[in-house]
């Protein structure tokens, strides 16, 4: 299955990471109906900025996990490769 890097811009600064450990929970439960799979995330508290690896069949399907299980959708996704 395609493989993909989410980025978020801009997070709020009263997001901190348990919020953001509760979003990523919230596309675990989930993500099961989309066919993806939220395999880890990474919190940048200094840039503002969250990354999501994801397993999902496209980009359009990972982002639609997003925006229903929390709304706070990705500024941008690139499909990745693991080296």
């Amino acid at each position: 299955m395609p493989l993909f890097m989410d980025v978020h811009d801009g997070i709020p600064d009263e997001a901190d990471a348990q919020a953001v450990a509760d979003a990523h929970q919230a596309d675990l439960r989930i993500q099961d109906k989309y066919n993806t799979r939220y395999i880890n995330y990474w919190f940048d508290g200094d840039s503002r900025k969250i990354f999501c690896l994801v397993e999902s069949p496209d980009s359009a399907t990972a982002h639609a996990v997003h925006r229903e299980a929390h709304g706070l959708v990705a500024d941008e996704i690139y499909s990745v490769e693991q080296g």
